[in-house]
Protein backbone atom coordinates (compact mmCIF):
# COMPACT_ATOMS: atom_id res chain seq x y z
CA UNK A 1 0.00 0.00 0.00
CA UNK A 2 1.20 3.49 -0.94
CA UNK A 3 0.68 6.49 2.09
CA UNK A 4 -0.22 9.93 0.25
CA UNK A 5 2.21 12.89 0.91
CA UNK A 6 0.03 16.12 2.16
CA UNK A 7 2.11 18.12 1.87
CA UNK A 8 5.21 19.25 0.61
CA UNK A 9 7.36 18.51 3.98
CA UNK A 10 9.11 15.71 5.02
CA UNK A 11 7.60 16.36 8.41
CA UNK A 12 4.01 15.85 6.63
CA UNK A 13 1.72 12.91 7.92
CA UNK A 14 0.85 9.70 5.67
CA UNK A 15 -2.30 8.32 4.60
CA UNK A 16 -3.66 5.78 3.56
CA UNK A 17 -5.27 5.63 -0.48
CA UNK A 18 -8.93 4.27 -0.97
CA UNK A 19 -9.52 2.27 -4.03
CA UNK A 20 -13.20 1.28 -5.40
CA UNK A 21 -13.70 -2.76 -5.60
CA UNK A 22 -14.43 -4.51 -9.21
CA UNK A 23 -14.05 -3.12 -12.42
CA UNK A 24 -14.93 0.03 -12.16
CA UNK A 25 -13.58 3.48 -10.93
CA UNK A 26 -15.35 6.07 -8.98
CA UNK A 27 -15.97 9.31 -7.97
CA UNK A 28 -17.75 11.21 -5.22
CA UNK A 29 -17.58 14.22 -3.29
CA UNK A 30 -19.85 17.64 -2.76
CA UNK A 31 -20.50 20.88 -5.16
CA UNK A 32 -22.18 23.96 -3.36
CA UNK A 33 -23.99 26.59 -4.36
CA UNK A 34 -25.41 24.71 -7.20
CA UNK A 35 -28.27 26.44 -8.58
CA UNK A 36 -31.58 24.38 -9.34
CA UNK A 37 -30.65 24.90 -13.51
CA UNK A 38 -26.98 23.75 -13.11
CA UNK A 39 -26.49 20.70 -14.92
CA UNK A 40 -22.72 18.83 -13.54
CA UNK A 41 -21.93 17.13 -16.65
CA UNK A 42 -19.05 14.36 -16.96
CA UNK A 43 -17.19 14.74 -19.82
CA UNK A 44 -14.18 12.58 -21.54
CA UNK A 45 -11.60 13.76 -23.65
CA UNK A 46 -10.01 12.84 -27.16
CA UNK A 47 -6.72 14.02 -27.56
CA UNK A 48 -8.48 17.30 -26.62
CA UNK A 49 -11.51 17.23 -27.54
CA UNK A 50 -14.01 17.29 -25.06
CA UNK A 51 -17.43 15.05 -25.25
CA UNK A 52 -19.62 14.47 -22.41
CA UNK A 53 -20.67 10.92 -21.04
CA UNK A 54 -23.08 11.90 -18.67
CA UNK A 55 -24.96 13.86 -16.00
CA UNK A 56 -24.31 13.66 -12.43
CA UNK A 57 -26.98 12.92 -9.94
CA UNK A 58 -26.72 15.80 -7.17
CA UNK A 59 -28.65 15.91 -3.72
CA UNK A 60 -30.10 18.40 -2.54
CA UNK A 61 -26.57 19.24 -0.58
CA UNK A 62 -24.42 18.76 -3.46
CA UNK A 63 -23.15 16.05 -2.96
CA UNK A 64 -22.74 12.98 -5.65
CA UNK A 65 -21.38 9.62 -6.25
CA UNK A 66 -20.79 8.10 -9.40
CA UNK A 67 -19.19 4.96 -11.14
CA UNK A 68 -17.86 4.27 -14.75
CA UNK A 69 -16.55 1.46 -16.44
CA UNK A 70 -12.77 0.97 -16.28
CA UNK A 71 -11.32 1.11 -19.78
CA UNK A 72 -7.97 -0.48 -19.45
CA UNK A 73 -5.43 3.02 -19.64
CA UNK A 74 -5.43 6.01 -17.48
CA UNK A 75 -7.36 9.13 -18.78
CA UNK A 76 -8.20 12.73 -18.06
CA UNK A 77 -11.89 13.34 -17.16
CA UNK A 78 -13.89 16.78 -16.34
CA UNK A 79 -17.04 17.93 -14.61
CA UNK A 80 -18.39 20.70 -16.07
CA UNK A 81 -20.90 23.74 -15.25
CA UNK A 82 -21.52 25.94 -17.33
CA UNK A 83 -17.70 26.98 -18.57
CA UNK A 84 -16.31 26.17 -15.25
CA UNK A 85 -14.56 22.72 -14.99
CA UNK A 86 -12.49 20.25 -12.88
CA UNK A 87 -10.10 17.88 -14.23
CA UNK A 88 -9.50 14.68 -12.67
CA UNK A 89 -7.35 11.37 -13.79
CA UNK A 90 -8.24 8.07 -13.47
CA UNK A 91 -5.28 5.04 -13.51
CA UNK A 92 -7.70 2.18 -13.56
CA UNK A 93 -10.18 1.16 -10.54
CA UNK A 94 -9.59 3.91 -7.76
CA UNK A 95 -12.09 6.70 -6.16
CA UNK A 96 -11.37 10.26 -6.62
CA UNK A 97 -12.89 12.96 -4.18
CA UNK A 98 -14.20 16.33 -5.35
CA UNK A 99 -15.03 19.10 -3.84
CA UNK A 100 -15.89 22.90 -4.77
CA UNK A 101 -18.34 25.56 -4.46
CA UNK A 102 -20.04 27.00 -7.55
CA UNK A 103 -20.17 29.00 -9.65
CA UNK A 104 -16.69 29.33 -10.18
CA UNK A 105 -15.79 25.56 -9.25
CA UNK A 106 -12.15 25.02 -11.16
CA UNK A 107 -10.84 28.21 -9.05
CA UNK A 108 -12.00 26.65 -5.37
CA UNK A 109 -11.62 22.79 -5.76
CA UNK A 110 -9.97 20.02 -4.16
CA UNK A 111 -8.99 16.46 -5.26
CA UNK A 112 -8.27 13.90 -3.55
CA UNK A 113 -8.04 9.84 -3.33
CA UNK A 114 -4.78 9.31 -5.17
CA UNK A 115 -1.22 10.25 -6.07
CA UNK A 116 -2.14 11.16 -9.62
CA UNK A 117 -5.30 13.42 -8.39
CA UNK A 118 -2.82 14.96 -6.04
CA UNK A 119 -0.49 15.41 -9.00
CA UNK A 120 -2.95 17.05 -11.24
CA UNK A 121 -4.61 19.01 -8.36
CA UNK A 122 -0.87 20.82 -7.51
CA UNK A 123 -0.86 21.38 -11.67
CA UNK A 124 -3.76 23.61 -11.75
CA UNK A 125 -3.30 25.27 -8.10
CA UNK A 126 -0.04 26.60 -9.43
CA UNK A 127 -1.83 27.64 -13.03
CA UNK A 128 -4.45 29.18 -11.44
CA UNK A 129 -2.28 31.02 -8.98
CA UNK A 130 -0.50 32.44 -11.90
CA UNK A 131 -3.65 33.72 -13.73
CA UNK A 132 -2.57 35.02 -17.19
CA UNK A 133 0.77 35.17 -16.53
CA UNK A 134 1.07 31.26 -16.64
CA UNK A 135 2.46 31.06 -20.41
CA UNK A 136 5.55 33.87 -19.98
CA UNK A 137 6.06 32.65 -16.61
CA UNK A 138 9.30 30.71 -17.35
CA UNK A 139 9.60 29.67 -13.55
CA UNK A 140 6.70 28.18 -13.78
CA UNK A 141 7.08 26.47 -16.65
CA UNK A 142 10.55 25.20 -15.18
CA UNK A 143 8.08 23.45 -12.07
CA UNK A 144 6.16 21.79 -14.16
CA UNK A 145 9.14 20.31 -16.75
CA UNK A 146 10.51 19.17 -13.38
CA UNK A 147 7.54 17.27 -12.56
CA UNK A 148 7.10 15.75 -16.50
CA UNK A 149 10.17 14.66 -16.22
CA UNK A 150 10.03 12.95 -12.97
CA UNK A 151 6.92 10.88 -14.64
CA UNK A 152 7.19 11.20 -18.71
CA UNK A 153 4.84 8.30 -18.94
CA UNK A 154 2.34 9.55 -16.08
CA UNK A 155 -1.27 10.76 -17.17
CA UNK A 156 -0.88 13.84 -15.38
CA UNK A 157 2.48 14.68 -17.40
CA UNK A 158 0.43 14.10 -20.93
CA UNK A 159 -2.26 16.35 -18.78
CA UNK A 160 0.57 19.35 -18.76
CA UNK A 161 1.69 18.40 -22.04
CA UNK A 162 -1.42 18.78 -23.74
CA UNK A 163 -2.98 21.91 -21.71
CA UNK A 164 -3.66 24.70 -23.44
CA UNK A 165 -4.47 28.32 -21.50
CA UNK A 166 -6.56 30.97 -23.54
CA UNK A 167 -6.27 28.72 -26.49
CA UNK A 168 -2.64 28.38 -26.60
CA UNK A 169 -0.31 25.40 -25.68
CA UNK A 170 1.22 25.55 -22.37
CA UNK A 171 4.32 23.86 -23.73
CA UNK A 172 4.58 25.54 -27.46
CA UNK A 173 6.17 22.56 -29.84
CA UNK A 174 7.33 25.71 -32.05
CA UNK A 175 9.48 26.33 -28.78
CA UNK A 176 13.03 24.55 -29.04
CA UNK A 177 12.82 23.40 -25.11
CA UNK A 178 9.84 23.13 -24.86
CA UNK A 179 9.65 20.69 -27.96
CA UNK A 180 12.71 18.51 -26.09
CA UNK A 181 10.13 18.23 -23.26
CA UNK A 182 7.59 16.86 -25.56
CA UNK A 183 10.05 14.09 -26.73
CA UNK A 184 11.19 13.18 -23.59
CA UNK A 185 7.37 12.38 -22.87
CA UNK A 186 6.60 10.44 -26.11
CA UNK A 187 9.85 8.20 -26.23
CA UNK A 188 8.63 7.19 -22.35
CA UNK A 189 5.36 6.51 -23.55
CA UNK A 190 6.51 4.80 -26.63
CA UNK A 191 8.00 2.51 -24.06
CA UNK A 192 5.67 2.23 -20.93
CA UNK A 193 2.14 2.68 -23.28
CA UNK A 194 3.00 1.77 -26.84
CA UNK A 195 -0.98 0.54 -26.83
CA UNK A 196 -2.13 3.88 -25.07
CA UNK A 197 -4.22 6.11 -27.58
CA UNK A 198 -2.16 9.32 -26.54
CA UNK A 199 1.02 7.68 -27.85
CA UNK A 200 0.46 7.86 -31.34
CA UNK A 201 -0.66 11.96 -30.58
CA UNK A 202 2.60 12.46 -28.93
CA UNK A 203 4.86 11.32 -31.42
CA UNK A 204 3.26 12.90 -34.22
CA UNK A 205 3.55 15.87 -31.82
CA UNK A 206 7.16 15.97 -31.31
CA UNK A 207 7.69 14.12 -35.13
CA UNK A 208 5.78 16.78 -36.73
CA UNK A 209 7.31 20.14 -34.83
CA UNK A 210 10.88 18.53 -35.20
CA UNK A 211 13.48 20.56 -37.57
CA UNK A 212 13.86 19.78 -40.98
CA UNK A 213 17.30 18.72 -40.51
CA UNK A 214 16.53 15.91 -38.40
CA UNK A 215 16.63 12.50 -39.22
CA UNK A 216 14.29 10.30 -40.68
CA UNK A 217 10.55 11.34 -39.82
CA UNK A 218 10.13 7.50 -39.18
CA UNK A 219 12.15 7.09 -35.84
CA UNK A 220 11.32 9.04 -33.19
CA UNK A 221 14.52 10.97 -31.70
CA UNK A 222 15.14 10.39 -28.18
CA UNK A 223 15.35 12.73 -25.47
CA UNK A 224 17.77 12.28 -22.50
CA UNK A 225 16.34 12.76 -18.96
CA UNK A 226 18.75 13.16 -16.44
CA UNK A 227 18.90 12.76 -12.56
CA UNK A 228 17.95 15.96 -10.64
CA UNK A 229 20.67 15.89 -8.26
CA UNK A 230 20.33 14.67 -4.82
CA UNK A 231 23.55 14.86 -2.26
CA UNK A 232 22.21 14.05 0.99
CA UNK A 233 24.54 11.81 4.00
CA UNK A 234 23.79 8.31 5.34
CA UNK A 235 24.24 7.00 8.54
CA UNK A 236 27.84 7.09 8.64
CA UNK A 237 28.03 10.55 8.12
CA UNK A 238 29.21 9.88 4.45
CA UNK A 239 27.93 12.04 1.93
CA UNK A 240 26.27 10.57 -1.70
CA UNK A 241 25.32 12.12 -4.93
CA UNK A 242 22.78 10.54 -7.22
CA UNK A 243 23.79 12.46 -9.84
CA UNK A 244 27.16 10.42 -9.90
CA UNK A 245 26.21 7.22 -9.15
CA UNK A 246 23.63 7.71 -12.47
CA UNK A 247 26.97 8.42 -14.44
CA UNK A 248 29.05 5.19 -13.28
CA UNK A 249 27.69 3.19 -15.62
CA UNK A 250 24.69 1.37 -13.18
CA UNK A 251 21.00 0.81 -13.36
CA UNK A 252 20.39 3.01 -10.69
CA UNK A 253 17.00 1.99 -8.77
CA UNK A 254 16.01 5.44 -7.00
CA UNK A 255 13.57 4.95 -4.02
CA UNK A 256 11.46 7.34 -1.63
CA UNK A 257 10.47 5.76 1.54
CA UNK A 258 9.77 6.10 5.06
CA UNK A 259 11.22 3.53 7.70
CA UNK A 260 8.23 4.20 10.30
CA UNK A 261 6.01 3.60 7.57
CA UNK A 262 3.78 -0.02 8.47
CA UNK A 263 4.76 -1.80 5.08
CA UNK A 264 8.49 -0.40 5.39
CA UNK A 265 9.74 -3.79 6.00
CA UNK A 266 7.91 -5.84 3.70
CA UNK A 267 8.80 -3.71 1.37
CA UNK A 268 12.17 -3.64 1.89
CA UNK A 269 12.46 -7.24 1.85
CA UNK A 270 11.11 -7.15 -1.98
CA UNK A 271 14.03 -4.38 -2.73
CA UNK A 272 16.26 -6.81 -1.04
CA UNK A 273 15.40 -9.59 -3.28
CA UNK A 274 16.40 -7.76 -7.01
CA UNK A 275 19.14 -6.00 -5.31
CA UNK A 276 20.64 -9.73 -4.72
CA UNK A 277 19.72 -10.75 -7.83
CA UNK A 278 21.08 -8.18 -9.99
CA UNK A 279 23.36 -6.12 -8.04
CA UNK A 280 26.40 -8.11 -9.36
CA UNK A 281 24.91 -7.95 -12.84
CA UNK A 282 24.91 -3.81 -12.20
CA UNK A 283 22.31 -2.38 -10.24
CA UNK A 284 22.75 -0.18 -7.29
CA UNK A 285 19.48 0.88 -5.07
CA UNK A 286 19.39 4.80 -3.66
CA UNK A 287 17.49 5.01 -1.37
CA UNK A 288 15.71 8.42 0.28
CA UNK A 289 14.41 8.10 3.80
CA UNK A 290 11.78 11.18 4.95
CA UNK A 291 11.31 10.15 8.78
CA UNK A 292 11.53 12.57 11.19
CA UNK A 293 12.87 9.77 13.81
CA UNK A 294 16.71 9.92 13.01
CA UNK A 295 17.48 7.48 15.36
CA UNK A 296 15.10 4.87 13.85
CA UNK A 297 16.44 5.49 10.82
CA UNK A 298 19.81 5.10 11.18
CA UNK A 299 19.05 1.19 13.09
CA UNK A 300 17.40 -0.05 9.71
CA UNK A 301 19.50 1.99 7.78
CA UNK A 302 22.75 0.44 8.94
CA UNK A 303 21.35 -2.95 8.49
CA UNK A 304 21.17 -2.14 4.69
CA UNK A 305 23.32 -3.31 1.77
CA UNK A 306 22.38 -0.43 -0.81
CA UNK A 307 23.15 3.47 -0.60
CA UNK A 308 20.54 5.05 2.08
CA UNK A 309 20.31 8.93 2.75
CA UNK A 310 18.15 10.43 5.22
CA UNK A 311 16.01 13.76 4.07
CA UNK A 312 14.99 15.13 7.08
CA UNK A 313 13.35 17.97 8.19
CA UNK A 314 15.81 20.74 7.63
CA UNK A 315 16.72 19.52 4.35
CA UNK A 316 13.34 20.28 3.38
CA UNK A 317 10.93 19.35 0.51
CA UNK A 318 12.58 20.46 -2.81
CA UNK A 319 14.00 16.82 -3.21
CA UNK A 320 10.38 15.33 -2.82
CA UNK A 321 8.72 18.71 -5.35
CA UNK A 322 11.85 17.99 -7.88
CA UNK A 323 10.62 14.50 -8.12
CA UNK A 324 7.10 14.76 -7.81
CA UNK A 325 7.08 12.20 -4.66
CA UNK A 326 3.46 12.69 -3.09
CA UNK A 327 3.07 8.80 -1.88
CA UNK A 328 5.62 6.72 -0.20
CA UNK A 329 7.28 4.22 -1.41
CA UNK A 330 8.02 5.83 -4.88
CA UNK A 331 10.43 4.39 -7.34
CA UNK A 332 12.44 5.26 -10.06
CA UNK A 333 15.04 3.57 -12.89
CA UNK A 334 17.92 4.99 -14.44
CA UNK A 335 19.58 2.91 -17.01
CA UNK A 336 23.22 2.73 -17.74
CA UNK A 337 23.28 5.90 -19.70
CA UNK A 338 21.91 7.87 -16.46
CA UNK A 339 18.33 8.44 -18.33
CA UNK A 340 15.37 8.20 -16.43
CA UNK A 341 13.49 5.79 -17.99
CA UNK A 342 10.42 4.84 -15.45
CA UNK A 343 8.53 5.26 -12.75
CA UNK A 344 7.53 2.17 -10.99
CA UNK A 345 4.01 2.21 -9.54
CA UNK A 346 3.61 -1.79 -9.72
CA UNK A 347 6.79 -3.23 -7.23
CA UNK A 348 5.68 -6.83 -8.80
CA UNK A 349 7.17 -5.06 -12.47
CA UNK A 350 10.05 -4.11 -10.73
CA UNK A 351 12.43 -7.40 -11.49
CA UNK A 352 11.15 -7.64 -15.05
CA UNK A 353 11.82 -3.81 -15.53
CA UNK A 354 15.50 -3.50 -13.61
CA UNK A 355 16.41 -7.10 -16.20
CA UNK A 356 15.09 -5.28 -19.20
CA UNK A 357 17.58 -2.42 -18.49
CA UNK A 358 20.59 -4.39 -17.80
Amino acid sequence: MKKILMACGVSAMAIMTSCGGGDKWHIDGKISGLADSDIVVLEGSNQGYWYPMDTLDISSDGSFKYSHEAQGYPDIYRLRVGDNSIYFPIDSIETVTITADAPDIAGTHTIKGTPQALNLFRVDSMLVANGDAVITNQNLKRQLGQMLLADPAGIVTYYIISKKVDGKPLFNPAVKEDLRLIGAVANAFSEKRPSDPRTGYLKRLYLDNRPSSSTSSNQLVASEVKAFEINLFDNAGKAHSLLELTESGKVVLLNFTAYTAEDSPAFNVALNKVYEKYHQQGLEIYQVSVDNDEYTWKQTAKNLPWITVLNNIADGGEVLNKYNVVSIPTIFLFNRNGELVSRVTDINTLDSEIARLL
